[in-house]
């Protein structure tokens, strides 16, 4: 049986190790109906964290990690998907319970599958994957938050945090393309040209909104995108004007919330949690053709740096550190 190349995360006597391995499709997981021969791949944050074991992401030992894959169907017992479908996935545990897309194949259950847009290709899928799938969960619920209460674009400034990473640089392109401001917040000063060249109107330093705050503060942003959590988050919802929206999608700070209901009860704003793990089929589908037809493709590859698989386990360390911009993607395809 032909063998492919796959990372693999053990937990031997020794410790926690992610490390290149060959292995055959029998040794692929028997809880999955579809065999999907992997184009491409991505390193999210929590997938550093998988690799690194610096957060029990993990939760089954031995583990191929990666939560996105695209590629095509080599052999499917779904009666949804054939041989030759072009397809991609996000989450439902994938990378966590069951092993995952940093693989040249994987076995998955073909209910976690979503179609792979006919104008996207499995590289740009890969440019967006998780983290742009999120961001753009989130824009549609500032936009559908926006739409009820009848604020339309231009009207205020949208604050990004986190702006860097890969959910901060597809939300400002997002944000942006709709003719929003967007203040872009970000640890990274050296960034501010490559955040500006996204759309984002201005650059903050990320201290402004890092460190405890009070529970009201100036009203500035008809909405947020916050991908870090924490003082962070709580500082976003304290200075959101009136009636405007947050979309919570990560925790990069932390996972606490030092805030007050303040915010809520004076201001009338609204939380939203954005979910892209377990998000039901309709809300992904939606996703990716919203960002089929919308994102500029043009800076969807100014943000992509790509990489080979053996490279996947320093760049773990690195998006954890801060030290990636924007989007990897991993080619698995031979």
């Amino acid at each position: 049986m032909p063998v492919f190349e796959a990372l693999l995360i053990t937990k031997p006597e020794s410790g926690y190790r992610c490390e290149l391995t060959q292995l055959d499709e029998a040794q692929l997981p028997a809880a999955g109906d579809v065999t999907v021969r992997v184009d491409c791949s991505t390193i999210n944050y929590k997938d550093g964290l998988a690799i690194t074991g610096k957060s029990p992401v993990v939760r089954s030992f031995p583990m191929v990690p990666g939560i996105d894959f695209a590629g095509s169907v080599t052999q499917s017992d779904h009666p949804k998907w054939k041989p030759g479908d072009r397809v991609l996935l996000n989450g439902f545990g994938v990378g966590e319970a069951h092993w995952g897309g940093l693989s040249q194949m994987a076995r998955v259950k073909g209910d976690w599958l979503v179609a792979l847009p006919d104008t996207l290709s499995e590289r740009e899928a890969m440019s967006l994957g998780t983290a742009g799938y999120t961001a753009m969960l989130c824009v549609q619920a500032l936009q559908k938050h926006w739409a009820e209460a009848g604020v339309a674009a231009g009207s205020g400034e949208v604050l990004v945090t986190g702006a860097g990473g890969g959910v901060g640089s597809v939300a400002i392109s997002l944000l942006a393309g709709l003719g929003h401001t967007v203040v872009a917040s970000t640890g990274r000063p050296q960034e501010a040209d490559y955040l500006k060249s996204l759309g984002a109107a201005s650059v903050i330093d990320r201290n402004e909104l890092s460190a405890p705050g009070k529970p009201l503060q100036k009203e500035r942003w008809i909405g947020v995108v916050d991908s870090v959590g924490s003082h962070t988050l709580a500082n976003a919802c304290a200075s959101t004007r009136y009636g405007g929206a947050v979309a919570a999608c990560g925790l990069a700070q932390g996972m606490d919330l030092p805030a007050s209901v303040a915010p809520f009860i004076l201001r009338g704003i609204t939380l939203h949690g954005i979910d892209s793990v377990m998000a039901p089929m309709a809300r992904r589908e939606a996703a990716w053709d919203a960002l089929a037809k919308t994102i500029n493709r043009e800076q969807l590859a100014s943000i992509t740096t790509e990489i080979a698989l053996p490279d996947a386990i320093a760049a773990g360390s690195q998006i954890l550190a801060g030290q990636v911009r924007g989007r990897l993607v991993v080619k698995l395809k031979a």
